[in-house]
């Protein structure tokens, strides 16, 4: 009887290593996978400010990367309303009233699509009055207005959308929207 006990004891013994084995195995397995999740995205969040005597401007954006895909004319088609980055739509917030490019833009917050072309045409910047969406379906018909852009060709292939400002100087900043061979951008001045 010692022996069957001892045996029930000794085959439960292993029994129980061998899910505990199995158990901790699976863990790794799926703290790898969590760990792979929980890498960056493939198009991770951004975010641009600037301060102007008058407005400050913060601007948030999913930036997406090239990955070997044709961007412009291709995944950003020309001739068709663009949410300008990926995931949520972008975001442009402002605590003053701007000039951006042609249009007056009041103090507030707003969404920012651009209308792409082909090279040689201009693009339209376009700050819609609708906010908190999800960057698609483009919400015809609440914009607060639309202003062209300036191309320049970048001198080597950029792999991931950026929109930053530069040539900032104390009223004025100039917005650049980059990606792939394309660099798009349009003045802003502060109206005080």
């Amino acid at each position: 009887m010692k022996n069957l006990f001892r045996c029930a004891a000794l085959s439960l013994t292993v029994a129980f290593a061998a899910c505990f084995s199995a158990a901790a195995q699976m863990g790794g397995q799926m703290s790898g996978q969590m760990g792979a999740n929980h890498q960056q995205p493939p198009s991770p969040p951004a975010m641009t400010s600037v301060s102007l005597d008058g407005a400050h401007i913060t601007i948030h954006y999913s930036s997406p990367a090239k990955r070997g895909r044709v961007i412009m004319g291709g995944l950003v088609p020309y001739g068709q309303v663009w949410r300008t980055g990926a995931n949520q739509a972008t975001s442009f917030v402002t605590s003053g009233d701007l000039k951006v490019g042609t249009l007056r833009v009041p103090a507030g917050s707003y969404t920012l699509f651009t209308l792409p072309q082909a090279p040689g045409k201009p693009w339209l910047l376009i700050l819609s009055k609708k906010t908190g969406e999800w960057g698609i379906p483009y919400p015809a018909g609440d914009d607060l207005g639309r202003t062209p852009m300036h191309y320049t060709k970048l001198p080597q292939t950029q792999q991931s959308l950026t929109i930053s400002f530069q040539n900032t100087g104390k009223r004025s900043t100039q917005l650049h929207v980059r990606w792939e061979n394309t660099d798009e951008s349009v003045l802003i001045q502060t109206l005080k």
